[in-house]
């Protein structure tokens, strides 16, 4: 019996519902196969009046089968193309038979479920938050090879189809309506076949309705072709804007932005020809093998809970209290309470923490402007937030965060203070973003409930929170940060303690390696130009500035008091630059009045003049692959130290953690992904020609020099 269930009714109308072995409807081999039998079958129908695609499944079609693809080697190339093909003929087939086909679309359609969608006459969706609909093939570094770039740049013509090819965009039912590129909407998701069946009854003797666009005589593309002026102008602007986001690290949107526009100059059947070629090259590409990696299945696991400790149940936070109404702890607040939490935000001051909640009033403000939240939700949002300098209001909180300076000492008054206001059983989470917890929790009565949850900024907007198990930490401590990270909408990664735990000692490799170049003599523009040619979002010196000097100096000091300034090695030159611009010129970062850079009223910078008198020399010449290798390689040689010796608790944590708290370029899929696609012995070989010339920070860990061992000669 077939996975699509085939069903004609008086009327002449076949339902084929899809319902294949798996979770969810994938394209693959079964795929392949039940549409090839499916479609053969209704060529053959006599009295056929029209076909209704539907799913058993809550997700209407996944799309691709990305074990598949991630399993394509070069070898297979020719395998693949032929497997892509046969989808594509199976395609245009349902598409040009002699009746209409209609898509009733119960659930997610994206990337290969859109396409099939796009290969029907008419589409019907239920209007259901659950619904996405899309191409987001982009963001796994592959394009959509089942004819979406083609029909889809067909359909809505190449200016508006770019911004859903180029950026994977997945939208609601009611946009999709809106943009053209569905036709209708159900309120009850048991409304969506029975619409189907009444449109086909309603229109199957109107003439073209059983014709796609492009295959009526006469179609023009909405907007026109390559040939047509406004298009011709586009091309070359599109071409430069994508390269400046991309930087050509990403070879997946120029590639679609070649087929989009093929797609205007040639014929369908031809257009498809290309964009087939285009995805067997891409689906080869290290790019793309690491973005699937991480962005799918790695991110999957970790927001699947495989950090989480099994046995413990789930828990909702109540009510938080967070410590400090900074930058960091009125962030915290605001996430809280979007999330329905009730919040204590207390500071020293009651104006103090009332400036904190002013935080969040004004970003709720912006939500109402935008249209994105009611005036009512507003206030109901805002009113879960209470600013205090009172500790007794903290009373009754199953879950206290701290978010005050990272100082030792500061940190541990604040815990024996603070701490006997938890709920019974409650939790103490600090936010630090370098002290160990182990020594945190001394000043704690339960060290087992003493956690670190280490948030990154601005909090509203960064994806990421980092949680952190001292030794003592139990499981249910574990749990109740985990459900509450997931609760506020953000990714989960667990690591084990150490100073500095993963994200901040890996991140602070890629300040300190500008800050070297610096201190050799290099220019800083070209410093910082090519930390972002490897694809990091700002170059070392600028995000130093950001991160403040002064904060770094600060934390230096407190490093030092504990005996491990020097833990990861010499930074004796970091150190001597940064103290030098901070104590003898007053060089504290942006919010200090200027840092490596001077800043204009208007937001503009430049670099400092001084800093040029300082370390520059002309002579120095540093090879632009050696810096760009220097920027890159200290960071994923840092993250192997961490995986090595059991700070990273496994490597789906080190690579999520490295993209969305770090900021690693997303070609590499990671620090840790971007050494498998990359090769260990190749790495192992890059690392000590780098020590051999510039210091043995570059020298190779032994987890790196294992792997090359054990690596099969091709892949060395």
């Amino acid at each position: 019996m077939s996975v699509f269930h085939y069903d004609k009714d008086a009327d002449g109308i076949v339902t084929v519902t899809m319902d294949m072995t798996g979770p969810v409807n994938a394209m693959n081999d079964e795929y392949r196969e039940a549409m090839g039998e499916t479609v053969a079958r209704l060529e053959a129908e006599e009295g056929l009046a029209g076909v209704v695609i539907a799913s058993a499944k809550k997700v209407f079609f996944a799309g691709g089968d990305l074990n598949e693809l991630l399993a394509v080697t070069p070898a297979d190339v020719e395998r693949f193309k032929g497997g892509i093909d046969t989808v594509k003929d199976q395609l245009r087939r349902l598409e040009r038979l002699p009746v209409p086909v209609v898509a009733a679309i119960n659930g997610a359609a994206l990337g290969g479920g859109f396409e099939l969608c796009l290969a029907c006459n008419h589409r019907i969706a239920w209007d259901d938050k659950g619904v996405q609909l899309g191409l987001p093939e982009v963001t796994l570094g592959l394009l959509p090879g089942g004819g979406g770039v083609v029909r889809l740049t067909k359909l809505l013509g190449l200016e508006k189809a770019l911004p859903y090819l180029l950026e994977g965009t997945r939208i609601a039912p009611g946009k999709a309506l809106d943009e053209g590129m569905i036709h209708d909407l159900v309120r009850e998701k048991d409304e969506l076949v029975p619409a189907a069946k009444a449109w086909i009854l309603a229109n199957r003797d109107k003439p073209d309705t059983a014709m796609q666009p492009w295959d009526r005589k006469g179609f023009r593309i909405p907007g026109g072709d390559a040939n047509s002026p406004k298009v011709a102008q586009l091309i070359p602007v599109a071409t430069a804007m994508l390269r400046q986001k991309t930087r050509g690290l990403l070879p997946a949107p120029e590639k679609i932005l070649d087929v989009a526009v093929q797609s205007t100059r040639l014929d369908l059947e031809t257009a498809l020809v290309v964009e087939s070629r285009g995805l067997t090259y891409l689906v080869t590409t290290p790019q793309a093998k690491n973005m699937i990696s991480t962005f799918f299945f790695g991110l999957n696991k970790v927001n699947g809970g495989a950090s989480r400790p099994d046995g413990v149940p789930k828990t909702s936070t109540r009510k938080v209290g967070v410590l400090g109404a900074g930058m960091m702890g009125q962030g915290i607040a605001y996430v809280s309470a979007m999330a329905g939490i009730e919040v204590v935000l207390k500071d020293v001051s009651r104006e103090a923490a009332e400036k904190g909640k002013a935080y969040a009033e004004k970003l709720l403000d912006k939500r109402v402007e935008r249209g994105r939240m009611t005036p009512e939700k507003r206030s109901e949002v805002l009113a879960l937030i209470t600013p205090t300098a009172e500790d007794a209001d903290l009373a009754g909180c199953d879950l206290i965060i701290e978010a005050v300076f990272e100082n030792m000492a500061l940190k541990h008054e604040i815990t024996r203070s603070s701490e006997q206001y938890l709920a019974e059983g409650g939790v103490w989470g600090s936010n630090t973003s370098s002290l160990p917890i182990t020594q945190l929790a001394e000043a704690s009565d339960k060290p087992a409930n003493f956690i670190g949850i280490h948030f990154f900024s601005p909090v509203d907007k960064m994806p990421l929170v980092e949680i952190i198990m001292g030794e003592q930490t139990s499981d249910e401590a574990l749990a109740k940060a985990f459900d509450y990270t997931q609760q506020i909408r953000k990714t989960p990664i667990v690591v084990n303690d150490s100073l500095g735990f993963f994200t901040s000692r890996t991140f602070g490799t890629y300040l300190d390696e500008g800050v070297r170049l610096l201190a050799e003599g290099m220019h800083p523009v070209p410093i910082d130009n090519l930390g972002k040619a490897v694809g990091m979002p700002v170059g070392p010196l600028q995000v130093y500035d950001e991160v403040s000097l002064e904060l770094t100096r600060k934390a230096q000091q407190t490093w030092e008091e504990m005996g491990v300034l020097d833990k990861w090695g010499d930074g004796t030159v970091t150190r001597g630059v940064i103290n030098t611009l901070v104590e003898e010129y007053g060089r504290g970062g942006r919010h200090h009045g200027g840092g490596f850079y001077e800043y204009a009223e208007d937001g503009s910078r430049a670099i400092w003049p001084k800093l040029l008198e300082l370390y520059y020399n002309p002579e120095v010449c540093v090879p632009a692959q050696d810096v760009k290798d220097r920027l890159l390689f200290r960071q994923v040689i840092e993250s192997l130290k961490c995986l090595e010796s059991g700070v990273l608790r496994s490597e789906e944590d080190g690579n999520i953690g490295s993209i969305m708290g770090i900021g690693a370029p997303p070609w590499t899929g990671g620090f840790l992904q971007f050494v498998k696609t990359y090769g260990y012995g190749r790495f192992v070989a890059r690392c000590e020609e780098l020590a051999t010339a510039y210091g043995e920070r570059f020298e190779a860990p032994q987890i790196a020099r294992e792997r090359a061992a054990a690596e099969t000669p091709a892949a060395a």
